[in-house]
């Protein structure tokens, strides 16, 4: 067989009928201003710990919307709580209670 260089790549698709969504609703739930989040990225780019590491509060957010939540509980934890996101945010998302949300989701919820 002749190999032209291509490859069959893992399929990307999300399937939102099999992903876990109840931490995303515990979330909407128990901090009602995430609901208002538009994706700016306003906190990503302000973020202290973000400058330092690849932490990236706007991914956190993704991956629990989509209920993908296999590597968000060791994301959060490089949270420093400084506060800077929440002041940037042009919804008013109370972020630093949305990380506090997400943490004691993951422990009730698993």
């Amino acid at each position: 067989m002749i190999n032209f260089g291509y490859k069959l790549m893992r399929d990307e698709s999300i399937d939102l009928d099999r992903n876990d969504m109840r931490i995303a609703e515990y979330l909407k739930l128990n901090e009602p201003s995430i609901k208002l989040c538009i994706g700016c990225g306003s906190c990503t780019a302000t973020c202290s710990t973000g400058h330092f590491t690849d932490f990236n509060i706007r991914r956190v957010h993704t991956f629990i919307m989509r209920g993908e939540i296999k590597h968000v509980k060791k994301e959060i934890q490089r949270c420093m709580f400084c506060g800077k996101c929440q002041l940037v945010c042009p919804r008013g998302v109370n972020l630093r209670n949305v990380i506090l949300t997400i943490n004691r989701a993951i422990e009730q919820i698993g």
